[in-house]
């Protein structure tokens, strides 16, 4: 059954993806053009597309905390990584889809490449970490929210890897409140299961903000540690699975 599923999604995945490149190209014309209902009609396909890939793979979800997301105002969401669920869950259970900051490798798979961009993700080179960190620090300053990883790679389990500075530096910059999310549970639908996906259930809390404009240097320094300890709490799970 497992294996059946995960062909499933795979067709899914790409057939959807080619059955909606007319949408794709509307969607680039819209935003070339600055109509005003292009944010819109883009967030109705991308979030149509990420639901089906969760229901696809029998995805049941709680969501805890919608209320901590500052209204009007542009975020840096700040979740822990599990697994490759968690980029449909966050264009999902967030107030809306956001841009993503995603390895530069992301840039290699056809057409999510182009909604990614139509999203206005940010992707990271390591040998130019530096540079992707200002545009999604020019993002936020220009009232977009972004979704960054601070782990910078799936930890495939319960247990938290460290989480590095750069997704709070972009906060401290632009002034923008970092929104802390929990993901509990995100590994059961893939990683734990060699690469075939599983029903599975996922608990996301969505902490309340934590406010970056005039923090001194030192609070500043230790805020990745702060949210860290917070997400850890939130889903019952100490950082390093300890």
């Amino acid at each position: 059954m497992a294996l059946l599923r995960t062909i499933v999604w795979f067709l899914y995945f790409f057939g959807a993806l080619a059955a909606l490149m007319p949408q794709m190209v509307h969607a680039q014309r819209k935003k070339a053009r600055g109509d005003a209902d292009a944010k819109a009609f883009i967030h109705r396909y991308v979030r149509m597309w990420a639901g089906a890939l969760l229901r696809i793979a029998g995805v049941t979800v709680t969501v805890k905390g919608q209320e901590n997301i500052p209204k009007g105002r542009a975020v840096v969401f700040t979740p822990n990584h599990q697994g490759d669920y968690d980029i449909p869950l966050m264009l999902m259970y967030l107030d809306e889809p956001h841009a993503l900051v995603a390895k530069i490798e992301t840039m290699k798979i056809p057409l999510v490449r182009t909604w990614m961009k139509l999203l206005n993700c940010v992707f990271i080179d390591p040998r130019r970490s530096m540079e992707a960190m200002r545009q999604a620090q020019a993002l936020v300053q220009a009232g977009e929210s972004v979704v960054v990883f601070p782990e910078g790679t799936r930890s495939k389990g319960d247990a938290m890897g460290e989480f590095k500075a750069g997704a709070f530096r972009i906060a401290c910059k632009a002034g923008a409140p970092v929104v802390p999310v929990a993901i509990d549970g995100s590994y059961k639908i893939m990683e734990a299961n060699h690469n075939l996906m599983k029903p599975a259930h996922v608990n996301i809390t969505i902490l309340p903000p934590v406010e970056t404009a005039g923090l001194e240097r030192t609070a500043q320094h230790e805020l990745a540690a702060q949210v860290a300890q917070a997400i850890a709490a939130a889903k019952g799970a100490p950082e390093g699975g300890k």
